[in-house]
């Protein structure tokens, strides 16, 4: 990991809530919250299980403390109906396969009569996994009624799902009601990261953001306004600012006047903040969009009508990476452009590279950015990759998230 020590120092935590170290686990029930929300093939075979790895070390500290693990996570969108195609049947036979020797057991509920007998049978050192959260609608309600029964079942709760903390529902804040509560080390490690590179940054602080809407992440521009010193601005977003200046940008985004206003608010902000926000100077064009259109690189101010933009061209990625190059701590969320193609993933695949590079300390914001960092080979390099989008996004707008609130305060 690249500077990991600046930032994640397990040892010395700075998250204000409970972690592991504050209770005594043994003989315990513990209900950890994880997710296990994992990708699966046609044949229900998993795809990429590193949200399960991530998850390991608080699992394994509990094993060596002697606990009962109750594991409890969604998987998918079942809309509160059992959708059998969304059981967590094969996240049980993964973490089979990841932890040999190991007694785990599967229930064909989370609160029902199999779950209550199978955490009856568990003994010291043994895991029971819930049946999908989601096939109960009472779970994204946030049923106090659901809630409670959830945490008969333990004695302890352990929140340590980042993914799912910036939702208020009975997994993840309500059973707080009903038991002693803490984070476990994936959380305890996203919120210290998040919270060294927003409340005590390395300076040059540069912010990058990607993806589409502005509206989408107005909140997270005007906190980080107040934070950094650089803001580079690409991929979709970055044709509402240009718009917002007054240039052609083709048929690269759809605008609506709230968005171009909300635009031209923020480059006065970042103006009179004296943050220096920074946007293409050239763009790759597309004729339509997909991977085998013709191409060409044009001035960032003079996208021809009828085209559409790609990707962050040439001499923008020589000017944000050395932005990039010279900061002591990075914060990015969002490609610079459609790294999905891989005709236009060169933009993104080079911000990361110069990221990896830097010798800042490196936060990768969650959802696609992290996806294309892992995706390009530079997830080593980067001192913390958020394994939440939506979470790490609203922390970064500076929001309170519902399953960190609830838990108790050491």
């Amino acid at each position: 990991m690249n500077n990991a020590s600046e930032v994640v120092k397990l040892n010395e935590p700075l998250i204000s809530k409970k972690t592991l170290r504050d209770y005594d686990f043994d003989s315990k029930r513990v209900l950890v919250r994880v997710d296990f929300n994992v990708p699966l093939d046609e044949n229900r075979q998993i795809t990429d299980d590193k949200r399960i790895v991530a998850a390991l070390p608080t699992i394994k500290y509990l094993l060596e403390h002697h606990a009962k693990v109750i594991l409890c996570s969604h998987l998918g969108r079942p809309k509160g109906k059992i959708v059998p195609e969304m059981s967590l049947k094969p996240v049980y036979e993964k973490l089979c396969e990841i932890l040999p020797g190991i007694t785990i057991k599967f229930a064909h509920d989370a609160v029902g009569e199999d779950a209550k007998a199978k955490v009856n049978s568990l003994n010291n050192g043994e895991i029971l996994l819930l049946e999908n959260l989601r096939f109960y609608p009472e779970e994204e309600k946030n049923s106090p009624e659901f809630a409670k029964e959830l945490a008969s079942l333990a004695d302890i709760f352990v929140s340590d799902a980042f993914g799912t903390v910036h939702r208020a529902h009975a997994s993840t804040a309500g059973v707080c009601e009903y038991l002693p509560s803490a984070v476990g080390f994936l959380i305890e490690k996203e919120i210290n990261a998040l919270d060294s590179a927003l409340n005590n940054p390395k300076r040059p602080f540069v912010a990058i953001l990607g993806g589409l809407k502005v509206k989408d992440k107005i909140g997270v521009i005007r906190n980080l306004l107040s934070l950094c010193d650089t803001l580079l601005i690409g991929g979709g977003m970055g044709y509402f600012f240009l718009r917002a200046q007054g240039y052609e940008i083709g048929e690269s985004v759809k605008t609506d006047e709230e968005s171009i206003a909300l635009a031209k608010e923020l480059l006065q902000e970042a103006k009179e903040k004296q943050v220096d926000l920074v946007l293409p100077i050239d763009i790759v064009v597309g004729e339509e969009f997909s991977n085998e259109t013709k191409y060409y690189t044009v001035n960032a101010t003079k996208i021809p009508k009828g085209m559409i933009g790609m990707d962050i061209g040439e001499n923008t990625i020589e000017l944000f990476s050395k932005y990039i190059k010279s900061a002591k701590t990075v914060v990015w969320n969002g490609p610079v452009g459609v790294f999905e193609f891989s005709s236009f993933a060169k933009g993104t695949g080079e911000i990361a590279k110069a990221c990896a590079e830097s010798g800042a300390v490196t936060i990768i914001g969650g959802g696609d950015s992290a996806a294309a960092v892992i995706q390009m080979g530079y997830e080593d390099k980067m001192t913390h990759i958020s394994t939440g989008g939506g979470a790490s996004l609203e922390y970064l707008e500076g929001k309170k998230l519902p399953g960190i609130e609830a838990i108790q305060d050491k």
